[in-house]
């Protein structure tokens, strides 16, 4: 036998079902009928999964995953719910549980989330909260830092990848919330299946439905042949729904009954596709105002929000900083096949100052800047052309050292809605790379001089902006 499970229900029918789908997948099961009972099996035997029923003779299926939250954490525990309980089965993952299934039971989901929970790592020494937390330090994708904030958010990262309950990611722009939702899917039973990341809001509204279900030939104009949809591709894995904000209201309809149903249909089809994947969200906007707005679904919401996880700011975590532009640096010596460059104490001091409105992502487009306008290895805090807020310390010294009359030449009259610091720092970038350009009349070692950078910065400044 390749595991054991205790399954705990009143119902003998619902037991016998469970117990024969179990043998059929080579599992051993031992079955309760109450939580008296059940305890009693917990407490002097060794099981890989619980699989209880929300309404028990005795008490609350609630009661078992707390118990077994407390006492037995290595264990994932699924529950069973009335048909249509969704509030049940959402109540029953905020306190822990590792999925549910509804009555009456698809044996196919069942056996999804079956072979989901019996795939969750155990290993060989420590605990699983050690090894996992471990992992945040390897790997391309790692989470740098050893502030107190990323501490609390790798704990957390580690405990929600023990869980298959939907998870929406906030924080700002640039935070890393995609970083952290590929850590989720890293550590979890769904490590071996694809991580699909979608950007909602770059999808225009007519497609996003084909994108996300797939269709049918002939199903609508121009659907020429058949095209499966991301969520199939993300079948046995994770799919990111990044600013899922911009979701139309009527495809947030249809994904409501998706994660409802746990299965999808095509556009075009009659038949509906059993679903395995596990949902991450995210967005930059304010959720709640979206939904007072009426711009977004309560129902759903409530769906995809069954946990939030907040990625801090990069502002409220300033002691990571150095350890995150020498990750920064390396990488960018990698991908350039360049030596590291090292940032002064003045550009370390500038940086800790720095209140990064583009948080992680700015500070990896300041450093790519000052890495190729350098004329050395080192990084002095005039390479960084930090644009800081006018009357802050970093800001007068910066001023100071370079030159420069005033920060507010720089800032825009005002702020449109989908204003972008990155993109207006590049349009910057671009207009005074062009006007030297000009001035030299498209000779390039001229102008790199007249920039005061070298000729092969300026050529990857080209290379970077799109402007060869």
């Amino acid at each position: 036998m390749l595991g054991k499970v205790l399954i705990v229900d009143d119902e003998p029918d619902i037991r016998e079902l469970l117990e024969l789908t179990l043998g059929r997948m080579s599992l051993e099961s031992e079955s309760a009928e109450d939580v008296r009972s059940a305890k009693k099996k917990l407490a002097t035997g060794r099981f890989d999964l619980c699989l209880t029923d929300m309404r028990l003779p005795d008490g609350d299926g609630l009661e078992l995953v707390e118990l077994i939250q407390k006492q037995y954490d290595q264990m994932p525990v699924a529950v069973i719910t009335a048909h249509g309980s969704a509030e049940t089965a959402i109540r029953a993952m905020k306190n822990g549980a590792f999925d549910f299934v509804s009555k009456p039971v698809d044996l196919q989901k069942l056996r999804y989330l079956v072979d989901s929970a019996m795939q969750l790592a155990k290993p060989a020494g420590g605990t699983v909260q050690e090894a996992q937390i471990a992992s945040h330090s390897d790997g391309p994708g790692r989470i740098i830092g050893h502030s107190e904030k990323i501490q609390t958010l790798k704990l957390e990262i580690t405990r929600l990848a023990r869980s298959q309950a939907p998870v929406f990611v906030s924080g700002e722009s640039g935070s890393g919330k995609e970083l952290v939702a590929r850590a989720i899917h890293s550590e979890s039973s769904r490590r071996s299946g694809a991580f699909i990341a979608v950007n909602c809001g770059a999808i225009p509204s007519e497609l996003i439905e084909s994108e996300l279900f797939g269709h049918l030939k002939g199903s609508f104009t121009g659907a020429s042949q058949d095209k499966e949809g991301l969520f199939h591709a993300a079948q046995g894995g994770t799919l990111f729904l990044d600013e899922v904000a911009d979701l139309p209201l009527h495809t947030q309809v249809k994904l409501l009954r998706v994660i409802q149903e746990k299965a999808y249909r095509p556009i075009g089809s009659n038949q509906e596709i059993p679903l395995n994947v596990r949902i991450l969200s995210a967005t930059h906007k304010d959720l709640v105002g979206e939904v007072e707005a009426h711009r977004f679904r309560q129902d759903l919401f409530y769906r995809i929000n069954v946990i939030e996880l907040k990625v801090p700011a990069l502002r409220e975590r300033r002691e990571d900083i150095p350890a995150l532009c020498k990750f920064i640096l390396e990488r960018i010596a990698a991908d350039n096949k360049l030596s590291v460059c090292e940032l002064s104490d003045d550009a370390i001091n500038i940086l800790g100052s720095y209140d990064f409105p583009g948080n992680v992502r700015e500070l990896d487009n300041i450093l790519q800047r000052a890495a190729a306008l350098s004329e050395t290895q080192k990084i002095g805090a005039d390479d960084l052309k930090l644009i800081v807020a006018p009357g802050a310390p970093a800001a007068n010294e910066a001023i100071k050292r370079t030159g420069e009359s005033s920060v507010e030449d720089y800032v825009p009259g005002q702020f449109e809605p989908d204003f972008s610091l990155e993109k207006h720092l590049e349009k910057i970038e671009i207009k005074t790379i062009e006007k030297a350009l000009e001035e030299t009349r498209w000779n390039k070692t001229k102008a790199a001089k007249k920039l005061g950078m070298s000729f092969r910065s300026l050529r990857y400044r080209l290379k970077k902006l799109g402007m060869e």
